[in-house]
C-alpha cells in the first residue's frame, strides 16, 4: 500500500492515512470539520453508516498535517466548492489510478482489490497482529458483538488477499493491496 499512497494526490493520501490510523470509513474521514480537529487530538465522531459514536485520538503529526491543509469548514474541502467536502468518488478514482500503475509494474498483484475501504482493513489487520484479539478489533471498528465473523474477515484481510492472488509462499506485511 505504501507505493499506492505515494502515488496519490496529497489530500487523498492524507485521507487514506487517516483511515489507516483510526479505522474510520472514508466517508467519516471526509466529513471531519476543521473546527473539531482544531480543538485537540481527541474527538468524538458519529459514524454515518451506523449512527454510533466513536472516540478518536489523532497522532500529533497526522493531526498537524490535517490542519495544515484544512479548509474553512471541512478538513478535506471539495475541489470546486469550499462549502462541501471532498467526495468518496474523488478519493476512489485517485486510488484506482495509482493501483492501475502499480498493477502494470507488478508491485500490486493482479486480482488484489484496492479501494477506499482498504485503509480500514489495514487498521484492523494491524490491531489483530498487535493484540491477537478479534474482540479488540471489533471494538476498534465499532462492530456489534453478534457479528464476529465480519470482524474476523477484516482481521484476516491480508491472509485472505494473499490466498486470493495466489501468493501461497509469500507472506505480505500489508493487507489488501
Amino acid at each position: 500500500m505504501g507505493h499506492v499512497l505515494a502515488a496519490l494526490m496529497p489530500a487523498n493520501r492524507l485521507v487514506m492515512e487517516c483511515c489507516m490510523a483510526t479505522g474510520l470509513r472514508v466517508g467519516d474521514v471526509l466529513a471531519l470539520k476543521t473546527a473539531d480537529v482544531q480543538h485537540g487530538p481527541r474527538m468524538t465522531v458519529r459514524e454515518q453508516k451506523t449512527g454510533k459514536s466513536r472516540r478518536l485520538y489523532w497522532p500529533a503529526e497526522l493531526r498537524l498535517r490535517m490542519l495544515q491543509q484544512a479548509g474553512r469548514v471541512w478538513v478535506f474541502e471539495g475541489r470546486n466548492d469550499w462549502r462541501k467536502h471532498r467526495t468518496r468518488s474523488a478519493v476512489y478514482k485517485d486510488l484506482q489510478r495509482a493501483a492501475r500503475v502499480f498493477r502494470a509494474s507488478g508491485v500490486v498483484p493482479k486480482g488484489a482489490q484496492v479501494s477506499t475501504h482498504t485503509g480500514r482493513k489495514i487498521r484492523a489487520v494491524d490491531e489483530f497482529r498487535r493484540t491477537g484479539s478479534v474482540d479488540k478489533v471489533a471494538a476498534l471498528l465499532n462492530h456489534d458483538e453478534g457479528h464476529s465473523e465480519v470482524t474476523l474477515l477484516y482481521a484476516l484481510a491480508d491472509e485472505l488477499t494473499r490466498r486470493k492472488v495466489g501468493g501461497a509462499g509469500k507472506r505480505r506485511r500489508t493487507p489488501a493491496r
